[in-house]
């Protein structure tokens, strides 16, 4: 008789928020995750007014005894966790000699990285009890090929990458899976904490943007279908394998189309 449960972090808006909404109509339980909540209050009086049932826990990822206390709710409330959507995270995208050691690149890092890390080890006992589970890491096209600005986000994303790869190997056995989903530009409220100046105004194409709900609806697809990795929008995997065949034209072509023009004239200062 249980639903079953999906735990969200960054489900304060954007991606995370569209996640919960629709597995909350597909009948799923939904643990909300994020700083900011007041939002996470609202979101989960928007599902309970709809019919579903939430469950918001404000939760720093960038403390373990916040994670700690997410699981522990989670699991005192609601008896189990089937899906862990490791969705929280932001981007800071400047020239790396301009990004702010502490705010810029190590909260990168916490967050995005070490933060998904940490939320896995503490839901994974669980799950491994149970002999059951799916951990999806919220990855990114920047997790596959290395932009200009984006190095640290990047870092982390590759580093999600590698995590999911070898979390995948290591969990199997239980009967737990493990995806990462990739996607392109996404229109949410990313783009305005990222500190973007660009001169060239250069920026996805509105035909390969994505909206929240249509990565949400991939998310769902995933749970469903389970796959190791899903590249979304689909004309991103080619960009992927240019990238992969031939990244000497990659760094041509990015050079003089976005970094000769986008860097100052006078050099790097």
């Amino acid at each position: 008789m249980n639903k079953p449960v999906i735990l969200i972090t960054g489900a304060s808006s954007g991606i995370g928020a569209a996640t919960a909404r629709l597995f909350s109509e597909r009948g799923y339980h939904v643990v909300l995750a994020a700083r900011r909540e007041d939002r996470l209050r609202a979101l989960a009086d928007e599902i309970e007014a709809a019919g579903g049932q939430a469950l918001p826990v404000p939760t720093d990822i960038t403390r373990l005894d916040h994670i700690e206390n997410l699981v522990e709710t989670s699991l005192a409330w609601y008896g189990q966790i089937d899906v862990l959507f490791n969705n929280a995270g932001f981007g800071r995208l400047k020239w790396l000699e301009q990004l702010d050691p502490d705010e810029d690149i190590e909260l990168q890092l916490q967050t995005n990285l070490r933060g998904a890390i940490l939320t896995t080890r503490v839901v994974l006992p669980h799950m491994i009890e149970r002999r059951a589970g799916h951990i999806i890491n919220m990855a990114s096209i920047a997790g596959l090929i290395g932009p200009p600005t984006y190095s640290i986000y990047s870092a982390t994303k590759f580093g999600l990458r590698g995590f999911t790869e070898a979390l995948r190997r290591e969990v199997g056995i239980w009967g737990i899976r493990v995806s990462g989903i990739y996607p392109g530009g996404v229109a949410t409220e990313f783009g305005q904490h990222t500190g973007i100046d660009r001169r060239t105004g250069l920026r996805t194409p509105a035909f390969l943007r994505l909206s929240a709900e249509d990565v949400a609806r991939d998310v769902y697809r995933l749970v469903e279908r389970p796959r190791r990795m899903l590249i979304i929008p689909w004309p991103m995997r080619i960009a992927v394998w240019l990238n992969v065949l031939w990244p000497g034209v990659v760094d041509w072509g990015i050079q003089r189309i976005f970094t000769i023009r986008e860097r100052p004239p006078r050099g790097l200062h």
